[in-house]
């Protein structure tokens, strides 16, 4: 019986991996970050020492004598801007930045020099005040930076302490995954088999061998299959039977709109007939289409083990119907036939090249051409045989051809009478027959190129030769 993968795996790894990194990373920051900003206030306290040496006694005043090459070298910094100012006993600024906020009241100097952080024109300063003898009194002389170089050296402390403790702490989850690897096995096996089914694979899952924890989920995905898989069902039998009945009143309503448009009636009528005419049409055709599209879907109304056909016979079978379509449209429709033998249901494979040529044909401009190719693909891996139809019509945006097998979407803009459930029907057979669709454009870059692979080898239930 397995045991409880997740009461040992919190008692592995959160208690230790917490610690090392908490402990470790605040360990090393505070024993870092005090020297090194005492090092950055030195060097300012180092700087004020140096300006206090420019300050004279001269004639009875003070005076302060520094250099502009002197200033600039004083303000250079990489990466902070530097400010200072030099007052005398009184206060007066004799040199500087004026605005330089004074040492707080109450702070005493150690050994003379006070440190603070204040706030300057928007920005955070870290400021250094030095008291040093001038004349009789006392001058201050005040040196201060922003906190930026500060601020990167306190961030790359951090990253520094906490990277070490992360790298070992991964060393520490790499051993645990090793040692309960052994434990995670069946898992593993359980989420291996969930990747390789496909949307169609709603069969129930094996509980056994899966882990005590992961048990209640098996139950719960089987539950939901049995679910899906029923509504599947009785999606596929409200399709196939709304079809169903649809057909006998639309063949009956469509001859008797023939019938009564090959009568003399007024030409107002004749519109409203024709009208009615085409849309009966329409109608007739996305019922049949729903019933092929029940049929392809799992579930369908289809045998379990498919036939030996050839792709070659079922296209010059239905030759004729496409050939008259498109010689009414004016589109040079041609056929590169070979031999491809395949695995499949003749139904649905007539229906995929109903589709595939009726779309072919429709949205192909007059004076364009069409072609239907079937033969052995060409790398024994790619597949047992192919079929193939090209156009030279408007094409299909190579970010749109992966939507357009999407059921009932058609391109923006498109014109026709499509319902946008000619490719989603193409997709659903290919997918029956283990096939893949491609989608591309035609030769030079114009129109579309529609490619379908079938597999080598596909379950034979008998030869229809």
């Amino acid at each position: 019986m397995a045991g409880s993968l997740r009461v040992n795996l919190l008692r592995l790894l959160i208690p230790p991996v917490a610690v090392i990194l908490a402990v470790g990373s605040i360990a090393a920051y505070y024993l870092s970050i005090d020297p090194a900003a005492d090092a950055y206030d030195q060097s300012l306290i180092n700087t004020a020492i140096a300006l206090s040496e420019r300050i004279r006694v001269q004639e009875g005043g003070l005076v302060f004598d520094l250099p502009s090459a002197a200033e600039a070298v004083v303000r250079t910094d990489k990466y902070d801007k530097i400010y200072y100012v030099v007052r005398d006993p009184n206060g007066e600024a004799l040199a500087g930045d004026q605005e330089i906020p004074r040492p707080p009241r109450g702070v005493l100097a150690d050994e003379g020099v006070i440190t603070f952080d204040a706030d300057y024109r928007g920005q955070r300063l870290r400021v250094a005040a030095l008291l040093v003898p001038c004349g009789t009194g006392i001058c201050t002389v005040t040196v201060a930076e922003t906190t930026i170089k500060r601020e990167r050296l306190a961030r790359d402390i951090l990253l520094g302490s906490v990277l070490p403790q992360t790298l070992f702490a991964v060393l520490t989850l790499v051993l645990v995954w090793f040692g309960v690897r052994r434990g995670l096995a069946p898992l593993a096996r359980l989420s291996d088999e969930i990747l390789d089914r496909s949307p169609r694979d709603l069969r129930p899952i094996n509980e056994r061998g899966a882990p005590a924890e992961a048990k209640p989920l098996v139950a719960a995905l089987n539950k939901l299959f049995d679910q899906v898989d029923e509504a599947n069902r009785n999606q596929q039998r409200f399709l196939a039977n709304a079809a169903h009945q649809l057909r006998t009143p639309l063949a009956g309503l469509q001859a008797h709109t023939e019938l009564a448009m090959a009568q003399p009636v007024p030409e107002a009528c004749r519109a409203e007939l024709e009208f009615v005419h085409s849309a009966t049409i329409r109608t007739a055709r996305l019922a049949n289409q729903l019933l092929a599209l029940a049929r392809a879907e799992p579930g369908g109304n289809r045998p379990s083990e498919f036939t030996r056909i050839d792709l070659r016979q079922v296209v010059e079978e239905c030759a004729d119907e496409w050939v008259h379509r498109s010689l009414a449209k004016d589109v040079d429709l041609g056929f590169d036939l070979a031999p491809a033998g395949v695995a499949g249901d003749a139904f649905l494979l007539r229906e995929l090249l109903v589709n595939l040529v009726g779309n072919a044909v429709e949205y192909t401009p007059k004076g364009g051409h069409v072609t239907v190719r079937t033969g052995a693909a060409g790398d024994a891996s790619a597949g047992g045989a192919f079929l193939e139809v090209e156009d030279d019509g408007p094409g299909i945006p190579a970010a749109e051809r992966e939507r357009v097998l999407e059921r009932f979407y058609r391109l923006p803009g498109t014109v026709g009478t499509g319902s946008g459930l000619g490719l989603a029907i193409v997709r659903e057979i290919a997918l029956a027959h283990g096939a893949r669709v491609e989608i591309g454009a035609g030769q030079g870059g114009r129109g579309c190129c529609v490619r379908l692979i079938f597999p080598a080898t596909a379950p034979i239930l008998k030869d229809t030769a």
